[in-house]
């Protein structure tokens, strides 16, 4: 019987490329069965593959003495195999209240990274674990009830890389110039039955974890109540989650490269606290790949998160699609969707989410910048000035006019009087845009229709004298300031870099 199951077990380690020859494994060993089962069968396959293992225990003092007895027992263990062994103490409980954790996500990073360091200072590749396939089962099942994407109702994989556990920044360890190991778990397709057989087969003698029969948590109410009334229903239904574990993991792969595809497009900029999105180009993508940059960028900026529930992701994307400008969606762990003209920010809540200020002229004050007429004035704290020479109407060429950037304008001077200056708009700004006639418009209502970001409004700035906004620049000149054939004298403006 246990060379079935120790074959078994091999031909899945090769069947998904666990283990190689010459691998050096850290296996996570608790004192229980599945620690127990996977320890004996990797020892048991040691010589074939050239196999180097090393024990970790973590103790998570939460169990009193029996704690202390588990760290005992495989102590013992491995001396007898005659294996290298690092123990360490974690006081999980007062981490979990400390981070606002439950104790099983608070137990289940500071174990991964007690693992990833023990591999880290024997220079393991690999990292083994004891995920059975009742384990997968549980997990998918959970992450059904708690409404998890493809992601979550994958389960488990038999190999990733440790970095995408998704661990708590503060227990990462320092990863410069070393190989990152791979998670495996030998025994995801192992059921508990077998696991349990197997050990009374070889008269292993596991450690008793009696916070296992605890149904105030919520796996342990999922394994000793839900599934066993399922099982009511469908007989089989371990074995048909198990089938849908593997169904959702080939199709989340598949929408995994397409979402690599999508997010080289849709993404503008991306930094460990803000990522914006193109729009127009978000908005094209099928639904699926909607929701999953949406998720993606949530957890590209909260690395540590784990779930993120259905009703966040269907509030963000309501708002993407319908929301109007400045409207927001709130995310997990303080993060904030905000909708701009052109693009969407995601953000920390206390992290300005508007796009960033373009490259081009920007009046950086609150007051009015007085102008050098006939010479330059520099733009306070950038890179930009302002240019103006007076011109004859001949000079000004009126067949060039419609050649113009946006940074440079030919007006009439005496219309704008002898003392113009540069100024942030202000309330109850108005003016007549070019070929409106005199017809008025409010500035703000023209920088809304212009679709200019909200943030951008009060760095724009805008040619004033008498109280008169005679340019919006880098937008729009006042019709009554343009040039006429009766033009006796020309002001010409240009912004440059200086």
């Amino acid at each position: 019987m246990t060379s079935g199951l120790i074959q078994k077990i091999a031909e899945f380690c090769q069947k998904n490329s666990l283990l190689a020859d010459r691998d050096h494994v850290v296996i996570g060993v608790s004192g229980g069965a599945d620690s127990l089962c996977l320890l004996d069968v990797l020892d048991t396959l040691r010589p074939t593959l050239g196999l180097t293992l090393t024990i970790a225990h973590l103790n998570h003092q939460l169990r009193g003495a029996d704690s202390q007895l588990d760290e005992a027992f495989v102590s013992k263990l491995a001396d007898q195999r005659q294996l290298p062994i690092f123990v360490e103490t974690a006081a999980v409980a007062t981490q979990a209240a400390r981070r606002k954790q439950s104790l099983e996500e608070a137990a289940r990073q500071i174990r991964y990274a007690f693992l990833w360091r023990v591999a880290q200072k024997v220079n393991a590749n690999k990292i083994a674990v004891g995920h059975n396939a009742d384990d997968q089962v549980e997990t998918v099942l959970m992450h059904f009830l708690r409404g998890a994407g493809l992601a979550g109702l994958r389960g488990m994989l038999p190999l990733v890389e440790i970095t995408a556990l998704r661990l708590h920044p503060a227990d990462v360890p320092a990863s410069e110039s070393v190989a990152i190991p791979q998670l495996i778990r030998p025994l995801l397709e192992t059921w508990r039955n077998e696991i349990e057989a197997y050990c009374q087969a070889r008269q292993l003698e596991p450690r008793q974890d009696f916070s296992n029969q605890d149904t105030t948590f919520f796996r342990n109410r999922l394994r000793h109540e839900l599934l066993p009334l399922l099982e009511t229903y469908n007989p089989n239904i371990r074995q048909t989650l198990q089938r849908t574990a593997k169904i959702v993991t080939a199709e989340a792969e598949f929408l995994h490269d397409h979402l690599a595809q999508a997010w080289q497009t849709v993404v503008r900029s991306e930094s460990p606290e803000r990522i914006e999105l193109d729009l127009p180009a978000w908005r094209k993508l099928p639904l699926a790949l909607k929701r999953s940059t949406l998720r993606r960028a949530v957890q590209t900026l909260r690395r540590s998160l784990r779930d993120i529930n259905f009703e966040h992701v269907e509030a963000a994307l309501a708002i993407v699609e319908q929301g109007e400008v400045g409207a927001r969606a709130s995310l997990p762990q303080g993060l904030m969707l905000t909708l701009n003209y052109h693009t969407f920010v995601i953000a920390p809540a206390n992290v300005l989410a508007a796009p960033p200020l373009p490259d081009q002229p920007q009046l950086r004050q609150t007051q009015a910048l007085p102008l050098n007429l006939a010479g330059v004035t520099q733009l306070p704290g950038t890179h930009w000035q302002l240019r103006i020479d007076f011109l004859t109407l001949e000079q000004a060429n009126l067949n060039d006019l419609s050649q113009l950037g946006p940074w440079e304008a030919y007006l009439d001077a005496e219309v704008i009087g002898q003392q113009p200056v540069l100024r942030p708009r202000r309330p109850g700004d108005t003016f007549s845009p070019l070929g409106m006639g005199q017809r008025r418009q409010k500035v703000n209502e023209f920088m809304i229709n212009k679709k200019i970001p909200a943030a951008w409004r009060e760095f724009i700035p805008l040619l004033v004298s008498r109280e008169q906004v005679w340019w919006i620049c880098g937008y729009c000149p006042d019709d009554r300031a343009r040039l006429r054939p009766t033009t006796q004298r020309v002001l010409h403006l240009k912004f440059e870099p200086c």
